[in-house]
């Protein structure tokens, strides 16, 4: 912060109000920059009492038998609040959902964010906010709590993924009580593909004795995944005494101290040093444009002679800079280009997705009478769909950051632009998507079976009747009774294989339909998400670009002057200006003092 407002002092003197913008952008920045931690696992990993263990209080509620049913994310706070999160369903001005923050006591804490109060979020949360003053918080450190109600295949588990782009760090829980299982890995595999740091945590080492064995067993299926994580042991029953306690070697052997010290060193450590360099990087660049000018004006003001070679070399570099602002220029085209493309693949790649699961799910369907399993088939529908969107969601976001690179990249070929913050939030589509239901059909009750029964037996007892009569038999002999019996049963049977086929095709039409709604939905989000990367490196480039060409312009009006310039009125501006570029440097040489690297120390937990 100390550099930022160093270098805001040294430009305030100089007439730039584009470089000042920038310059408390940065500052802005780094007030509000936040490190989030998604803790992620099964059902009953002790996810929650991870959390609480690592800030030392029960900010998640823990039950033995029922699971947290919202996310739950603990930040600083210099007092402790708790906040409850609602999206609503209207649209706010920007076309974005707006948020309802509704305050509560700390202990109606249990109420909204576990399953005993909130039994399948029936309160519509999208999490629940606690404050606490902690020093582990105080760097900026969030700690997201996720739910893992049904297992990582579950609906939750997709939700789960689907919030990966936005994490900086990922922690996977998982108890000592057996190895890692496949969808474990598969979330593994997801978050080392669109988050920087993933560690994985062994929880409840003190209730089973083969923990380390099981530790060695996860390694080794890190090890042939190819997944290169950190694996810390823990136990929050012994954290929890250690702290009670205050035993440091009690709190050493429970793992939290290792586990503590990579989330300060690793996760923050790592978040400082990208803002660190971000920083210089914006200090930098723009106490250089302003030192370029003045140095500038100093070559023209010492040498008069070579005024007009200076003022050519300065009107090319103006005119490539007003270049890069028009929609021919390189990274423009690629911008736009790419968001198309992009636009296209991620819908194509939604869409196959979307027709497998339709696929699928109508080959069951035609497997027997849909009303009998419906609530399996809904709950499967559901959880690939949820699976599927956030799958796609995940390589969108991929593609998204390679598109951004490539763009910085053909800005300009010769310096590093760094990008701006890209952190791609999802809103959460299925929240928008109805549920899948089965409308109420027809029912094959005992009046039905027996009127259909009967209509098909008269028919079949008449016919054969008739014939008889043909042999002098009478109408009702017994081979028309039989007959009839036999038609009645086929039209009874008919009918239950007519009422069947329409449950299917009206579970079909249900299932497109919800398809169709999840598609929509996912899709715009995608779309949603693709205008506004595109308009921030646009909007970033732009102003990048306009800052360059300020510069230059400056620089040209400078040297121009100093034609008209008499002696004196040189050597005096020469004075001036080795004074302002002494200025600047002292500026540089305290900033880079103060973003350098700090020398690693031991953190204590």
């Amino acid at each position: 912060m100390q550099a930022v407002d160093l270098a805001l002092a040294a430009v305030e003197r100089h007439d730039r109000p584009d470089l000042h913008a920038r310059l408390r952008a940065t500052r802005v920045r780094l007030v509000d920059e936040q490190v989030r931690v998604l803790v992620v696992g099964e059902f009953k990993q002790g996810k929650s009492m991870l959390v609480s263990a690592l800030v030392g209080a029960p900010v998640c509620p823990v039950f033995d038998d029922l699971a947290t049913s919202v996310p739950t994310v603990v930040r600083h706070a210099d007092t402790v609040t708790v906040t409850l999160v609602r999206v609503l369903e209207a649209d706010g001005p920007a076309g974005q959902p707006p948020i309802e923050r509704i305050a509560v006591d700390v202990e109606q804490l249990p109420r909204y964010a576990s399953e005993s109060g909130n039994p399948g979020n029936r309160e519509r949360l999208s999490c629940v906010e606690v404050g606490i003053p902690r020093p582990l918080l105080a760097g900026g450190l969030v700690l997201v709590d996720t739910p893992g109600v049904g297992g990582l295949s579950s609906v939750h588990g997709a939700a789960t993924m689907a919030t990966l782009p936005s994490a900086d760090a990922v922690l996977l829980v998982s108890d000592a009580s057996q190895e890692y299982t496949a969808p474990e890995l598969e979330l593994l595999r997801q978050a080392m593909a669109v988050c920087p740091n993933v560690a994985c945590v062994l929880t409840k080492t003190d209730l089973y004795p083969d923990w380390r064995a099981i530790a060695e067993l996860d390694r080794g299926h890190l090890a042939r995944a190819g997944i290169d994580a950190s694996l810390f042991t823990v136990s929050s029953t012994m954290r929890w005494q250690a702290l009670l306690a205050g035993d440091t070697e009690l709190n050493t052997e429970s793992g939290y101290a290792a586990l503590v010290r990579y989330l300060r060193k690793d996760v923050l450590g790592r978040v400082d040093e990208l803002a660190r360099r971000s920083t210089l990087h914006d200090v930098l660049a723009v106490t250089d444009q302003v030192a370029s000018s003045l140095r500038a004006e100093q070559t023209a003001q010492q040498n008069p002679e070579a005024v007009q070679e200076l003022i050519r070399e300065l009107t090319a570099a103006e005119q490539r800079a007003a270049g890069l602002k028009e929609r021919s220029a390189r990274w423009q085209q690629t911008l736009n280009d790419g968001v198309a493309d992009l636009n296209a693949d991620i819908d194509y790649d939604l869409r196959d997705r979307m027709r497998e699961i339709l696929r699928d799910g109508e080959e069951a369907l035609n497997g027997g009478d849909p009303t009998r399993t419906w609530d399996q088939f809904a709950a499967w529908a559901q959880q690939a769909a949820a699976a599927a969107a956030s799958a796609n969601s995940i390589w969108a976001t991929q593609r998204a950051r390679w598109l951004a690179q490539r763009v910085a990249e053909h800005f300009d070929e010769d310096h590093q632009h760094l990008l701006p913050a890209l952190r791609i939030e999802t809103p959460g589509a299925l929240r928008s998507v109805r549920a899948l239901t089965l409308k109420q059909s027809e029912k094959l009750g005992i009046g039905t079976r027996l009127l259909t029964g009967a209509r098909g037996g008269y028919m079949g007892m008449i016919m054969f009747g008739v014939l008889g009569t043909m042999f002098g038999l009478p109408l009702l002999h017994p081979i028309a009774i039989g007959a009839g019996l036999l038609m009645g049963r086929k039209a009874v049977g008919d009918e239950r294989k007519r009422m069947v086929t329409k449950r299917q095709n009206d579970a079909k039409g249900a299932l497109r339909r919800y398809i169709d709604d999840v598609t929509f939905h996912v899709g715009k989000d995608s779309r949603d998400m693709l205008r506004g990367l595109q308009r921030d490196l646009r909007d970033h480039f732009t102003a990048q670009a306009e800052q360059m060409k300020r510069s230059l312009q400056e620089s040209l009006q400078a040297a121009e002057r100093s034609v008209k310039a008499t002696k004196s009125e040189r050597e005096a501006r020469l004075t001036e200006i080795r004074t302002e570029l002494q200025r600047l440097e002292a500026v540089q040489k305290q900033v880079r003092a103060l973003l350098a690297p700090p020398p690693t120390r031991r953190a204590v937990a």
